[in-house]
């Protein structure tokens, strides 16, 4: 068999160039499995079209392992969107505001609740935000510092957490490139070890605690603050002097543009915490009796567990709502249907990453990168270098799931190849995707945090910029080192460089101020 040549790469290359043009992941990936296929059965339209959906989307969606996934990520869906209707998360939230009474609580319980709603990145900002808003502008906080905290513990915390959309996503992504690679890993297994590298997520929702800490900022968030400190309204003086002509619009525009959660007199905080004690609760009687968590069990099996897991916790809270008299029985049945459409674009990208990953295989796109890698690439380098590129097209594209879908195919089988540190190098990728979100003005997160805080989209992203890149820094640094040296101990290095850099920059802040 002859070694595949470059034209190997080229749906790949066109599927990255579509998604940071058109910034749509979902336009790139499909033109570039249509180039695949068109490269393998020629060039007739008719026929590329056939052996499309016939050979190759029909048998992504009909492999048992992609079908057990895309019913988990659809039962996901359901559940996530009871829970951000159901009135229990600003329940749990006015909860915690009772007894704040300072910035520095305030701007805490802001981050509690965020890492505490971890089951929804996209419901976070929509929650925390606008339940804590107007403490915030009772005590003075700015929105952006408000945006900033629950952007930092919305994605940050939900690509942690190895049993919701996230987790399932990336594990279905790996082990797709597992078995491809005739690797006997778990995509289970591979997340956990992968946690501990995954650096930029640990430091952005590390940061917040430490800026309360040392009650200080830097950079355009200390000119935002200082301003709101000094302003005699909530809002109109949140925002930096230069960008004073926005202001008056913003003012004129607040009642139109807040989002308010949905609240219910009779909703209680146990709208969360029952629901997820019945998760842990199944989840424990379906897998602990075949070893799990100090045992490998199968991935049908565990798929199935977090599959019944996820459907009884919704029928609990359909029954708690209709028990407290929050929504009727057939309202959040409804509403669970509709949840679980919203996963449509979410397994899309997942079909389309998949097909473009087997079709990959035949054109021996990864073989080929592999022998360019073993050419003279340093294995130690592979980890920065994925990062780099995860944090270029996640900031082009908005997209961090869009990014994991190209990024990982690659990076996976090259890792294999050059013999480079698997986890610390996909522990890159999805920190690279992570940070170029974090550092990118449209994507889905920065919007929605901006807009559950009712702060201007632009004012986020400037704010919010020099604390991401300052993480962003911290994070290449140490995938530099996890190249060379592959231990979990380093992320404690990490933390100790962030101090030290925000410690020396908020004192250099308060002296030129």
């Amino acid at each position: 068999m002859t070694s595949p040549d470059i034209s190997s790469i080229f749906p790949i290359v066109l599927t990255l160039i579509l998604s940071l043009y058109t910034r749509n992941v979902v336009i790139g990936l499909f033109t570039g499995v249509i180039a695949a296929v068109a490269m393998l059965s020629g060039f007739n339209p008719l026929t590329v079209l056939s052996e499309l959906v016939k050979t190759h989307l029909v048998g992504t969606i009909t492999d048992s392992y992609n079908a057990g996934v895309i019913v988990l990520m659809v039962f996901i869906g359901g559940f996530v969107a009871l829970m951000e209707k159901s009135g229990g998360g600003p329940a749990f939230a006015l909860k915690m505001m009772k007894k704040i009474n300072s910035r520095a609580r305030a701007q805490m319980a802001a981050w509690f609740g965020g890492i505490f709603i971890f089951y929804s990145d996209l419901g976070t900002p929509l929650i925390v935000g606008p339940v804590f808003r107007p403490l915030f502008d009772k005590l003075k906080i700015s929105r952006q510092k408000l945006a900033f905290i629950i952007d930092s513990t919305a994605s940050p915390v939900a690509i942690l957490v190895p049993f919701i959309g996230w987790g399932i996503y990336i594990m279905g992504l790996m082990q797709k490139e597992f078995d491809s690679s005739g690797q006997t890993i778990t995509a289970w297994s591979a997340f956990i070890h992968t946690i501990p590298f995954q650096f930029y997520a640990i430091l952005a929702i590390v940061i917040v605690p430490l800026l309360v800490w040392r009650k200080a900022d830097f950079g355009a968030m200390a000119k935002a603050e200082k301003a709101c400190i000094e302003s005699s309204g909530s809002l109109s003086n949140t925002l930096s002097k230069e960008h004073s002509t926005d202001i008056k619009n913003e003012i004129d525009n607040e009642e139109a543009t807040t989002i308010q959660p949905f609240m219910h007199p009779n909703a209680r905080a146990s709208f969360v915490f029952i629901p997820l004690a019945i998760m842990a609760i199944v989840l424990a009687l379906m897998l602990v009796p075949m070893g799990f968590p100090f045992k490998s069990v199968p991935g049908s099996a565990f798929r199935a567990a977090l599959s019944s897991a996820y459907f009884l916790a919704a029928l609990s809270l359909m029954s708690l709502m209709a028990w407290y008299k929050v929504r009727s029985l057939n309202g959040s049945i409804t509403m669970f249907l509709n949840g679980m459409s919203n996963m449509m674009q979410v397994s899309i990208i997942l079909i389309l990453a998949w097909t473009l990953s087997s079709l990959g295989k035949e054109l021996g796109t990864a073989q080929y990168i592999a022998e360019q890698a073993q050419r003279g690439f340093p294995y130690w380098l592979l980890p920065a270098v994925a990062f780099i590129f995860s944090g270029v097209i996640s900031f082009a594209t908005g997209s961090s799931w869009g990014t994991f879908a190209i990024m990982l195919p690659l990076v996976i089988p090259t890792s294999f190849a050059i013999d480079a540190p698997l986890f610390v190098s996909m522990g890159a990728v999805l920190s690279g995707g992570l940070f170029g979100d974090h550092c990118s003005p449209i994507s889905e997160t920065t919007i929605l945090s901006a807009t559950g805080s009712n702060c201007n989209q632009f004012e986020h992203f400037r704010t919010q910029y020099p604390y991401a890149l300052l993480n962003g820094g911290v994070a290449l640094l140490s995938f530099i080192v996890a190249g060379v040296y592959q231990h979990n101990a380093i992320i404690v290095m990490s933390l100790m460089a962030q101090l030290i850099l925000v410690i020396c920059i908020c004192r250099r802040s308060a002296k030129s101020n």
